[in-house]
C-alpha cells in the first residue's frame, strides 16, 4: 500500500528527448551571455558546475551553493553577478523550450484523481535546476497549481540523482518510509537506484534512458498510459487524512 508517490519529471511526466531538450538550453544560455562569455566556455563551466553537484556528498550545502561556489569561480565572477542574468533567462526565455517537449494529455487528470484518492504526491525530478526552471515545466503540463507535498530543486535539496542520499532526503521530507513509496521515472540509473532503499519502481518507458546500458531491475514498467492505469487501481491510503485539505488548497 503506497502512501507517497514519487514523479520524475523530463522524460517521464514531461515528454521529450533529453538530448535535444539540452541543446536547446545551452543554445538559449549562449545567447543570454553571448556578450560575457564565450559560448564553449560557458557550456563546459556549466557541465562541470552540475557534475560537481552529483558528485557532491556534502549534507551541508546545498545544491545551489554547490553550484555556485564552482561555477563563479572558474566563470571568474560573483554569483551576486551572474546569478540574477540566470533567473532573468527563465523568467523570459526559457518558457520558450516548451516547443522541443511533447504535451501530456494524461498528466493532470492523473495528479487530480490522486490528490482526489489521498496519496501523497512528490515531483522527484533531478534538482540540478533552480525553482523557476521546474516550475515552468510543470505549467507546460498545466499542473503547476496542484498542491504537490514536495518539489525537488537546486535550492532546497542537498544531493542529486543517481546518489541514494537524494532519496534518503525526500523520505525524510515526506515522513514516509521506503516500503510506502513508489518511484515513477524513466532513467534506469537515476530513478531505479531507488529501489536499493526498498522503494518500490515504475520504468516509464516512453522517453527512456540507460545510456550505461544497465541492467533493468523495476518492479513495474511500461507506458505513461500503462502507468496511468496502473496507478487509477490503486487503492486509498489507509491514512487518508489529507483528502479535503489538498484539494482545497
Amino acid at each position: 500500500m503506497y502512501k507517497a508517490l514519487l514523479f520524475d519529471l523530463d522524460g517521464t511526466l514531461l515528454p521529450m528527448d533529453l538530448d535535444v531538450f539540452m541543446k536547446a538550453y545551452f543554445h538559449g544560455v549562449t545567447r543570454k551571455f553571448a556578450h560575457l562569455l564565450r559560448p564553449d566556455k560557458l557550456i563546459s563551466d556549466i557541465l562541470h558546475g552540475t557534475a560537481v553537484m552529483v558528485k557532491n556528498c556534502d549534507r551541508s550545502r546545498t545544491n545551489r551553493e554547490v553550484f555556485w561556489s564552482d561555477f563563479a569561480t572558474r566563470v571568474g565572477s560573483p554569483a551576486e553577478v551572474l546569478e540574477p542574468m540566470f533567473d532573468e533567462f527563465y523568467d523570459r526565455e526559457f518558457a520558450s523550450l516548451k516547443q522541443v517537449t511533447g504535451p501530456n494529455p494524461l498528466a493532470r487528470p492523473l495528479m487530480e484523481g490522486l490528490f482526489r484518492k489521498g496519496f501523497r504526491v512528490a515531483i522527484a525530478t533531478n534538482p540540478i535546476f533552480p525553482e523557476r526552471a521546474i516550475r515552468e515545466r510543470l505549467r507546460w503540463l498545466e499542473i503547476d497549481d496542484l498542491p504537490f507535498d514536495l518539489v525537488t530543486t537546486y535550492e532546497t535539496m542537498h544531493f542529486c540523482k543517481p546518489n541514494p542520499e537524494y532519496y534518503i532526503e525526500v523520505l525524510e521530507l515526506l515522513g514516509a518510509a521506503p516500503g510506502e513509496c513508489l518511484m515513477i521515472g524513466n532513467d534506469v540509473e537515476e530513478d531505479l537506484v531507488a529501489g536499493n532503499l526498498g522503494i518500490k519502481t515504475f520504468l516509464v518507458e516512453d522517453w527512456l534512458q540507460n545510456t550505461k546500458n544497465l541492467p533493468i531491475k523495476a518492479d513495474h514498467r511500461g507506458s505513461f498510459a500503462d502507468l496511468a492505469a496502473y496507478l487509477d487501481n490503486l487503492c486509498v491510503p489507509v491514512s487518508n487524512n489529507r483528502l479535503t485539505s489538498s484539494t482545497n488548497r
